[in-house]
Formats: C-alpha cells, structure tokens, sequence
C-alpha cells in the first residue's frame, strides 16, 4: 500500500510539472504603430529623424532582439523577467532588448499634445522627491546632457515608491539587474546622437529644451499610477 501511495504521488508530482509546463506561453512581442505622424513632433524633432529613428533603428533592434530569442527559455519571459536576469544573456540580448524596450516607451512618452506640467498624484510626487517640478527638470536634463556617449535618461520610481532620476549608458535601462539604480521607469528621454543629430548636430543641451515641449504626462502619469 505504501509503494502504491509513492508511486501516485510521483505520477502526481509529475503531471503537475507538465501542466505548469503547457500552460507556459509564448510572450508575443511586437512593433507597435508609431502612436502619431512623422512629423507630429516638428516643435522638438522633425520629420526625417522620426523616419529613420523609427524604421531603421527601433526595427533594428526589434527584429534582432526576436532573433535573439527565438528557440530559447526567453520566449516564454516578460520583458521585466529578461531585465530582471540580464546578466545571464550575450550582449547582443541586452541590447537589443533594451533597444526594443527603450524606443517602445520612448515613443509613448511623447505627443504633439504634450509639453507643460504634471498634475495629480505625479506632481505631487514630483515635488515630494525634487522639491518642485523647475528642480526635477534641471536633475533630468542634467542627466542627459552629462550622460558621455550615448544612452538614456530616466524618472523612475524605486522600491520604496519615490521618484528617482538616473541616466544610463547605450541601451541600458533601470530594470536590468545589474543597474547601479534600479526601478521602474516612467519617463525616458533617448541621447544617442541618431535622436537629435540631423535637426541639433552636436547640441544635445537644445534638444533636450526641446523634449519638454513634446512631454505626454497623461502617459507618464498612467505608468506611475501603474507602480502603484
């Protein structure tokens, strides 16, 4: 009787490794539609950047980042999962999944209805972690304009729930486990060069005075409510 009992509990265990197994599905990823014209932007970034930003390098990056992944562990992940365990993966992950992150949010946090300031919850916090919203754009726009090379800047919100600005090198971002400030970001502003180069050459400082004209705080708002 006993045997019996082991041997059903074994064949037990083992159906409920293969359900949990079959009930693992494909993450489908995709590229999403640019969420405005090309030229929606023109008080910040024109039309030709928006055009090659978008379908050359952000397709870069999307379609290397599937073929990085396909027929491995890492179909089956969030993109916050693959983050979380980055150093795990070949540099050619990590970037372009971290291209493929970067840009996706890039684009949603920008609108040609954007610009001014934050009101809520996000402003609220805003000024509870910087001061007011002038101190936290001077921390913002410091950290892209500093940020050597290329890369990325970044409001994000830590563990503890407050709002913390970071920059970050090539494609990079807070979620990825070995960043020296991790959290989840809400606002992201990207300093490559290919950003801003054709309408600002070299720059970067008037570009990013720009940025602030396209900020969506409706998105960045949604995305902080979302930590929540």
């Amino acid at each position: 009787m006993k045997k019996i009992l082991i041997m059903m509990a074994i064949l037990s265990t083992s159906w409920m490794i293969q359900a949990q197994n079959m009930t693992k599905t494909k993450v489908e990823h995709e590229m999403a539609p640019l969420p405005y014209a090309y030229d929606a932007l023109e008080k910040a970034i024109d039309k030709e950047t928006m055009e090659i930003h978008y379908d050359r390098h952000y397709r870069g990056y999307f379609n290397n980042f599937l073929k990085a992944i396909v027929g491995s562990d890492l179909e089956n992940m969030t993109m916050e999962e693959i983050f979380a365990n980055i150093t795990k993966y070949p540099d050619g992950t990590r970037n372009n999944a971290g291209g493929y992150f970067n840009h996706a949010m890039y684009w949603t946090v920008m609108s040609p209805d954007g610009g001014g300031e934050p009101t809520g919850d996000l402003a609220a916090a805003i000024d509870k972690s910087f001061g007011s919203f002038d101190e936290f754009k001077k921390n913002f726009s410091k950290a892209g304009a500093t940020q050597f090379g290329s890369g990325w800047a970044w409001l994000s919100v830590d563990a503890d729930g407050r709002l913390f600005v970071s920059s970050t090198a090539n494609q990079n971002n807070p979620l990825m486990n070995d960043c020296e400030q991790k959290g989840t970001p809400i606002l992201c502003m990207d300093v490559w060069e290919h950003a801003y180069y054709l309408r600002y050459q070299n720059k970067r400082t008037s570009y990013i005075e720009s940025f602030w004209l396209v900020v969506n705080w409706d998105e960045v708002a949604s995305r902080y409510k979302a930590t929540k």
